[in-house]
């Protein structure tokens, strides 16, 4: 779960209205400090009192997001074998069925895997790759 600020509701909201807020923090990994930060900022902005409440909802909403990841993580990393071990079973899964189309094709087998498939396959393999690695790395940076 590594978006960074500008892609949260109020990092979007906040780019809408033309704010410098965005500006600054807009690649920073948002979390519970960053958001404090944001907090303050919102307040002190020169802007209507509607957008402000609008994005200190937004920001509120941005949060709550934030808390429920995080209580997946520990959720998943805590129970059972096979809650811990989901994610690193589907990447185990997605790298073989990749590993095992490229050799199919590499060896000239006579082997037709439509493009739907491969696309859906690289797609699934780019998100859990982000997800996991950037979200351990993002974890370990935080500790």
């Amino acid at each position: 779960m590594a978006k960074k600020f500008k892609d949260t509701k109020v990092g979007k909201f906040l780019s809408s209205n033309g704010s410098s807020i965005v500006d600054t923090l807009g690649s920073v990994l948002p979390d519970a400090g960053v958001l404090g930060i944001v907090k303050n900022l919102i307040e002190k902005q020169p802007m209507p009192v509607e957008d402000k409440e609008k994005a200190l909802k937004l920001l509120e909403l941005d949060q709550i997001e934030l808390q429920e990841v995080t209580k997946r993580w520990v959720s998943d990393s805590s129970g059972n074998w096979l809650t811990k071990s989901v994610r690193p079973l589907t990447l185990i899964f997605l790298t073989l069925s990749m590993v095992i189309l490229i050799l199919l094709d590499s060896l000239q087998i006579e082997f037709n895997v439509a493009n739907e498939w491969i696309n859906l396959l690289q797609s699934l393999m780019m998100t859990c790759f982000l997800a996991y690695f950037g979200g351990r790395s993002y974890e370990k940076t935080r500790k």
